[in-house]
């Protein structure tokens, strides 16, 4: 069954390029069709298109089938095209010329919209929370750990002392600039294309005020054209968000798989947050965070992804949107295993408290010394060359009781300003 089916059959190969994978990427947003589709039988009742016994038996109806979705017994057969030929089907096979009325002023195209971005704003609730749980361990352990220090690097190369502090609440702040993106996705989002019908609206009556209000929509996309233009625009709005956090975990998780290894030896975790080797017996490889950095890399490419597809379409209904789910839709599932998973790994994170111990991290301590030479009067042109001739001669003599006050620094990270600003993106 197809909705715009006229009575004769397409061939086969034509029916599996054109459906594709929409029936297991629908069954993630079912939900949200049915959500749209109770709003519109309410509404047809209330504007007198259907009457009162209809609205509320088409209401009892998709209460049913939501019903199944959520005891995950919603199954979409490949006869069907989609989730919104399935709901229909079920809807005439209970109600009828009922049934069939479930489609009056309305077309697939906002159909998919509204189910879209109910389904988006939904799943970009859910990735908040998930940052605000990332964001309050990494808090919490640059607290814990905010005394130790750690090697700074620029260049791959010995820098400046950092600590565990820093290293931790930067990127706990940096998570907050990635919400910011999110927000304004969320704002897309959070307009009722409902009504809108092909993208050039209904000659019936429909109060889109009224689903506006019931599926809790900020406002409207009130130009039916644009409302149809938003298709793909809403899609990439959220890929902005997420990619955003993607490229935060991405470089986290590089930090860790450097800082695991033999050679920086500054953080490790328990055996069963690791794999082996098949030859090396003595082998902890850090595959959840290379896999987290391959993921969220991937996802870095969903904008541009988008972009392709949709940046030379005119305005009006095209094809070409199908695609978009079957980029943002897995995405998102992405972004949020790799949120839980790294949460989970860094719960366990063991930090070495004897860095600097090592005498190669000496040099890491040369500019707070020459900084001395500064407050002594000297300039600090000359400090600087004094310091460089005397590592050139092997004779530098770190001074390692250092005293970080400025706002930011690592003796004073500032973590309670932080936590304010994550407030502030998540309100």
């Amino acid at each position: 069954m197809k909705l715009w089916d006229k009575g004769f059959s397409t061939d086969q190969k034509i029916d599996h390029f054109t459906v594709g994978n929409d029936r297991e990427l629908d069954l993630l947003l079912t939900k949200y069709d049915v959500i749209a589709s109770k709003a519109h039988a309410k509404m047809l009742g209330e504007v007198g298109l259907i009457n009162k016994d209809e609205s509320e038996d088409l209401v009892r109806e998709l209460d049913g089938i939501a019903k199944t979705i959520e005891e995950g017994t919603f199954i979409i057969e490949d006869t069907f095209e989609d989730m919104h030929s399935k709901i229909e089907f079920l809807l005439i096979e209970k109600l009828g010329d009922t049934g069939k009325k479930i489609h009056t002023a309305r077309s697939r195209n906002d159909q998919v919209l509204v189910a879209m971005q109910l389904y988006l704003k939904n799943e970009l609730a859910e990735i908040k929370l998930e940052v605000k749980n990332l964001f309050e361990l990494l808090l919490g352990l640059a607290d814990k750990h905010k005394a130790i220090l750690l090697p700074g690097y620029t260049h791959l190369q010995i820098a400046m002392p950092s600590s565990f502090g820093l290293w931790f609440s930067a990127y706990a702040e940096s998570l907050i600039d990635d919400l910011y993106f999110v927000n304004a996705a969320y704002k897309v989002a959070d307009q009722n294309p409902l009504g809108s019908a092909a993208g050039y609206g209904s000659s019936f009556p429909v109060d889109r005020t009224s689903t506006t209000k019931e599926m809790e929509f900020a406002t409207m996309k009130y130009n039916v054209v644009a409302a149809q233009m938003g298709r793909g625009k809403v899609e990439k709005a959220t890929g902005f968000g997420i990619s955003s956090i993607a490229s935060t975990l991405s470089k986290l998780a590089m930090d860790i798989c450097l800082y695991m290894s033999q050679n920086f030896d500054f953080i490790s975790f328990p055996d069963e947050l690791t794999t082996g080797s098949s030859i090396m017996p003595h082998k902890k490889n850090p595959d959840v965070f290379e896999l987290i950095r391959a993921k969220c890399n991937k996802i870095q490419a969903v904008p541009n992804q988008l972009v392709l597809i949709t940046n030379n379409l005119p305005s009006g209904y095209h094809r070409d949107l199908q695609l978009v789910k079957e980029v943002i839709v897995p995405a998102i599932q992405d972004i949020k295993a790799c949120l839980e998973l790294m949460h989970f790994s860094l719960k366990a994170v063991k930090v070495n408290e004897k860095i600097l111990e090592d005498p190669k991290y000496n040099y890491l301590f040369s500019v707070d010394t020459l900084n001395e030479l500064v407050k002594t009067g000297m300039p600090f042109r000359d400090a600087y060359k004094k310091m460089g001739a005397e590592i050139e001669a092997g004779t530098f003599q770190p001074k390692k009781d250092i005293h970080h006050t400025h706002e930011g620094s690592l003796g004073n990270l500032c973590l309670d300003k932080i936590r304010v600003k994550m407030e502030n993106a998540l309100n």
